[in-house]
């Protein structure tokens, strides 16, 4: 899809829940209490606002693109920030490598191989609707969603942070893939005539 001329505000915020998504899956469950996602969101819109400018690209996929990369950043800055004093090479891994294999995670799980250009501009707008139907999910069960098909934990993981039985994890889990299909039905149901 290619981009207006003037891409303002109202084009940024298209892409809100789409960062928090990404935000999500990249700050590991021990750093929540520490760093939350909203806030480097948010830091990642004004950024993209005040540097408008400077964005080069003419399609919403370039755009999106753009904005990870601005998110990405601001993400190692905080993670680092958290790090300073706990310097531990050993433990460190890469957020950029950790950010594409999320990203990649969450359209794998939309769909299999696509490669021509319509296919991966449908893809990209997929993924927007993927993040916004997360969104919209309880609390509860988007994160347990996000840290078993994101994170790859095991329920006793999920069951232990959440400080929940197997049972109520699995419920989740289970509720929140209907929710989440269900969401993702009705998006697809409102852009067809």
């Amino acid at each position: 899809m290619t981009l207006s001329p003037n891409i303002g505000p109202k084009e940024l915020e298209q892409y809100r829940e789409y960062l928090m998504t990404i935000a999500d899956l990249q700050i590991e469950p021990v750093l929540r209490r520490k760093l939350d996602a909203s806030d480097v969101v948010q830091q990642t819109m004004l950024e993209a606002h005040s540097r408008l400018n400077d964005f080069r690209g003419s399609t919403s996929a370039e755009l999106a693109g753009w904005l990870k990369r601005i998110l990405l950043n601001n993400l190692i800055d905080c993670v680092r920030g958290y790090r300073r004093e706990r310097r531990d090479i050993a433990r460190e891994r890469s957020l950029d490598d950790s950010l594409n294999r999320s990203s990649l995670r969450l359209e794998a799980c939309l769909a299999a191989e696509q490669s021509s250009p319509s296919l991966k501009v449908s893809r990209d707008e997929e993924g927007l609707q993927l993040s916004e139907a997360l969104s919209r999910l309880p609390d509860a069960q988007r994160e347990a969603l996000v840290l078993q098909h994101w994170h790859g934990w095991s329920i006793d993981q999920i069951a232990k942070q959440m400080g929940r039985s197997r049972a109520a994890v699995a419920g989740l889990l289970k509720r929140g893939l209907k929710g989440l299909r269900e969401e993702m039905k009705r998006e697809t149901d409102r852009k067809i005539p």
